[in-house]
């Protein structure tokens, strides 16, 4: 199974971003971390406005491997190398904002989203606090090779990796792996403090079925970690995207305060990164017994009929 484009976009990029797969497939879930990439380029680097140290406050930084343990159970694990601020993969392919550019962008580009607005879209323009990442305008060549090099490929590979599991088991289980900081709207005059350890997204109940979330929170409760559904995270492209219960596909945006793990200010790991890896283990156990129980039950109302 392929990981990666066969141009790289950038040399420091050869492998923008790989999938740890298991020798066999035993369970329909399927992990993503779009957002914990830290391989900045150097030509990226040379455009910014920004010192590296700013560049990675929007990171998930370390979401990867705080979930490495969950996947060591033989779970796939798609991963992004390259960082969300050079290219943001929880964003539809052509969300871009036309004040970054130099020339008019294509006609089927989406330049009036909320996300648009606030600076995020598929190339962000803002980073940490709202602050503007270049120092001059890009070429829209720059945007379509980061699109055409990098997102397609990245969501062929998790469509790929979703479909084998929904044609093998009946369904997928798509866990979209993020973190958040403690406080919104940090460094501004609306700060905003986040209560809760996590945050599970499903649009709303309608991008994941509700025996799966309620086995989520009930562990993560149990765990003594304080959880919300939502509120303020209710998932992004790639939860709204992928997730389609009816038909087989469920998906889960897991939101994690980074205060829990880290320090934001240096990124430096807490001790308690490693229990909360345990527990993220633990939870993927459970998830793997719920799934196995829906598939067992799938296969003898199959035989019945």
């Amino acid at each position: 199974m392929p990981d990666a484009p066969a141009a790289p976009l950038e040399p420091e990029l050869a492998t923008p971003f790989e999938t740890l797969d298991p020798a066999s497939l035993e369970t329909p879930l399927v992990f993503s971390s779009p957002h914990s990439g830290a391989i900045y380029p150097a030509r990226f680097l040379g455009a910014s406005r920004l010192n590296p140290h700013v560049l990675r406050r929007s990171e998930d930084a370390h979401v990867d491997r705080l979930w490495a343990e969950a996947a060591a159970l033989g779970v796939p694990m798609l991963k992004a190398h390259f960082p969300r601020a050079y290219l943001d993969l929880n964003r539809e392919p052509y969300e871009l904002d036309p004040r970054m550019f130099d020339g008019a962008l294509p006609h089927f580009a989406n330049t009036r989203s909320l996300r648009v607005a606030g600076g995020l879209g598929t190339i962000a323009r803002l980073v940490g606090e709202g602050q503007e990442i270049y120092a001059g305008k890009l070429s829209i060549e720059e945007a379509m090779r980061r699109i055409d090099t990098l997102y397609k490929p990245w969501h062929q590979q998790l469509r790929t990796l979703l479909r084998r599991a929904q044609r093998q088991f009946g369904l997928a289980l798509l866990i979209d792996c993020h973190s958040m900081p403690s406080w919104i709207g940090a460094g501004t005059h609306k700060q905003e403090r986040i209560d809760a350890d996590f945050i599970l997204g499903d649009r709303f109940g309608t991008a994941c079925g509700a025996p799966f979330m309620d086995v989520i929170e009930r562990h993560l409760r149990q765990c003594g970690y304080h959880v919300q559904r939502n509120k303020p995270y209710a998932g992004g492209f790639i939860t709204e995207h992928y997730g389609n219960p009816g038909s087989g596909f469920h998906a889960v945006q897991i939101e994690i305060n980074r205060a829990l793990y880290m320090d934001e200010q240096t990124l430096e790991r807490k001790a308690a990164f490693a229990s909360i890896a345990r527990d993220l283990a633990d939870l993927t156990t459970r998830l793997m017994a719920l799934a196995a129980d829906m598939d067992r039950d799938r296969g003898i109302a199959l035989a019945a009929e």
